[in-house]
């Protein structure tokens, strides 16, 4: 394990390959899974805050199925983003070549928003659970993401090097200048 602060990341992070390789899996982790993307607190807070400034760049379903359910909804585990029909998220969006991104990401490029996209979804295929005296950062492998496997092999590119402006977004650039050196010590 590599430790920095209170955040304890698994060996993984240092060891896997993952660049992800959206014109092979189309974005398959926006519509795939059991439930929607982890969402913090704040982050519930700014998905109602700037809903009129995002809600051009979503789709007709995402809307309708945000007005049924929410900007987010509860879940024994925490807030989650609202799925289209128990499948797809509801800031889910198709471009012209059929791939998924996030309304919510293209509202923020577009200058519209504050808020660029749930941190669980920029640090993918990192996954933080809190713990009382720590936060566990673990590699989710899933098969989804073969691609990105491969394409990160191909790369020879480590997934906290990937996740590189995820995790100072979330963490800051000390604590990734902190990460690196801890990375390179367990070597």
């Amino acid at each position: 394990m590599i430790i920095v602060d209170d955040i304890i990341f698994s060996d993984d992070i240092r060891d896997k390959l993952f660049v992800c390789h959206l014109a092979r899996c189309k974005g398959a982790c926006c519509v795939e899974g059991e439930s929607g993307a982890p969402l913090e607190k704040e982050e519930c807070e700014l998905l109602k805050k700037e809903s009129k400034q995002y809600e051009a760049f979503l789709s007709k379903e995402g809307l309708i199925t945000i007005k049924k359910q929410g900007h987010f909804v509860s879940k024994q585990d925490g807030f989650k983003t609202p799925l289209i029909k128990q499948k797809a998220c509801a800031y889910a969006i198709h471009n012209t070549k059929g791939i998924v991104q996030c309304g919510i990401e293209k509202a923020w490029e577009a200058g519209k928003i504050s808020f660029r996209k749930p941190i669980s979804c920029h640090l993918y295929p990192i996954r933080l659970n809190k713990h009382h005296t720590f936060t566990a950062a673990n590699y989710e492998r899933w098969d989804i993401c073969e691609a990105a496997c491969k394409n990160g092999h191909a790369l020879q590119v480590p997934v906290y090097r990937f996740l590189k402006n995820a995790l100072i977004r979330k963490f800051g650039a000390d604590f990734y200048q902190r990460l690196e050196k801890a990375v390179s010590d367990s070597l």
